[in-house]
């Protein structure tokens, strides 16, 4: 019989009759690789008990969309319009042929090291995005081997596979974009995608499971969508599509196909409750209701959209219609307590104080994403569900009598203090077995600083470094 260990804190959230509760003095016991038990208290032989103190004893959080590379999209922050800044590629460099940026040894690190930054947010479920901007043209199988090894090493549940596509973005010096395509090679990634998944799903331990990438709605072509669903469906694996999340890609759908991106992908019999769609801040009514139609899940993102000037429209609406929505970090830092924060404010911000509570936010962080990956022993503590743990200090913290409404008003990604993941502890008081924070933090930096140094290659008209990325306040010189 597995070891029992016993934890306890001031907050437990338990979950009963379909819904968390909240237990206060409360206990959680790990057997294995699953929740024995959760309530105020325990009677039976324990090998070890962890009193957490002044605490909240969460479900991990799910990550449907999760920052796994070294986020680009930060540059963009106060540096646009994205043609003249290197995040659409020009026609110059795709006629000298488009290349990858990072060698196969950085971007095996970079996925590491986005693991653990997934893991010190408390994200014990994740699916891995990454930009393709700075890449030849899609994922590799070789990263995904390799990312595969650091999601087992570092103990992170993961749902795994490279991303592919058929077809890019490509502005002239003006800033006209249209779209480019290669679709042999896009269906090529697909196959090569479908074998990794028929490998790694369900491997190290069932922690690890497969997933289909296809990138960004306004480039992919029938073929490929439709093959993606027949496959997914074969093997019985969830499907993102970024869509819905700029005016650019409204204009490039509704040119080639006449209508939406949601609305295209329900009328090539693509879309089904295997779907997890991010981002959705441009939706249509109509697009909505063909969500809840399918039954797919919506990813919020809500950071990097309010980063951008964006939100959706909105989250207590999109509840209303029926739709299951998920969170997704999508940009660094990959902090899921300040996506929910930033989703509170935004859905307020559209429909009013009164819109939505805390505890909405909190379902879709963890319920949402186990309802769009069809696990019910995710998102949860109860008897039988994986001991997947979040434990989060609150002795810092101006508690108010709630722990959910205090983790949405006063709590950090840095008050994360200890992750269980399948019942094992992989983070203990912020340290993470065989990772050095520092020396991962300063590689982490020079690589990016490389990248960065590459972007006039990639950049219209291939300004320099400085007139790409523009200063706060001009530098004092002595």
């Amino acid at each position: 019989m597995p070891e029992r260990i016993l934890l306890t804190a001031r907050w437990v959230v338990g979950h009963r009759d379909g819904k968390h509760v909240v237990h206060e003095n409360g206990v959680v016991v790990i057997e294995g690789d699953s929740i024995l038990h959760v309530g105020s208290q325990f009677e039976g032989e324990v090998a070890e008990r962890i009193d957490y103190g002044q605490a909240l004893i969460s479900p991990g959080f799910i990550d449907l969309d999760a920052l796994s590379d070294l986020d680009t999209t930060i540059l963009g922050y106060d540096n646009g319009p994205a043609w003249k800044k290197g995040r659409v590629w020009p026609e110059s460099y795709v006629a000298r042929g488009p290349y990858e940026m990072y060698s196969d040894e950085e971007l095996a690190f970079q996925k590491r090291h986005a693991f653990a930054q997934l893991i010190r947010n408390g994200i014990t479920t994740a699916l891995p995005i990454a930009s393709l901007f700075y890449r030849e043209w899609g994922e590799t199988v070789a990263e995904f081997e390799a990312a595969a090894t650091a999601a087992n090493e570092l103990g992170l549940r993961a749902y795994l596979g490279p991303a592919f596509r058929t077809g890019g973005q490509v502005t002239d010096d003006k800033g006209n974009i249209r779209a480019i395509y290669d679709e042999a090679r896009g269906l090529a990634g697909l196959e090569d995608a479908a074998a990794f998944a028929a490998r790694i799903d369900g491997s190290a331990g069932g922690r690890i499971k497969a997933m289909f990438a296809p990138d960004r709605i306004e480039t992919c072509t029938v073929a490929l969508l439709t093959r993606t669903a027949a496959v997914a469906a074969e093997v019985n694996t969830p499907v993102r599509q970024h869509c819905c999340q700029s005016p650019v890609e409204l204009r490039l759908v509704r040119e080639q196909h006449g209508c939406a991106p949601i609305e295209w992908l329900n009328r090539i019999g693509a879309l089904g409750a295997n779907w997890l769609l991010p981002h959705g801040t441009q939706a249509s009514e109509a697009e909505f209701g063909i969500i809840a139609e399918a039954g797919a899940t919506l990813v919020h993102c809500p950071m990097v959209s309010a980063r951008h000037g964006s939100m959706l429209d909105s989250f207590p609406k999109c509840r209303a219609k029926g739709i299951n929505i998920g969170l997704g970090t999508d940009t660094a830092p990959a902090n899921m307590i300040l996506n929910m924060q930033i989703g509170m404010m935004t859905a307020r911000l559209a429909d009013g104080m009164n819109a939505i509570r805390s505890e909405a936010m909190f379902d879709a962080a963890t319920l949402g994403g186990a309802q769009a990956l069809n696990r019910p022993d995710l998102g949860r503590l109860a008897p039988k569900t994986k001991a997947d743990i979040t434990v989060i200090d609150f002795s810092q913290l101006l508690q108010t009598p709630d722990p959910i409404q205090t983790l949405m008003t006063t709590g950090s990604g840095r008050d994360i203090r200890d992750v269980w993941i399948d019942g094992q502890r992989v983070m203990t008081n912020g340290t993470i077995p065989g990772v050095d924070a520092a020396a991962d933090c300063a590689r982490a930096q020079t690589q990016f600083d490389g990248l960065i140094a590459k972007y006039p290659d990639r950049t219209a008209t291939h300004p320099p470094v400085a007139q790409i990325f523009t200063p706060s306040y001009q530098r004092a010189r002595q």
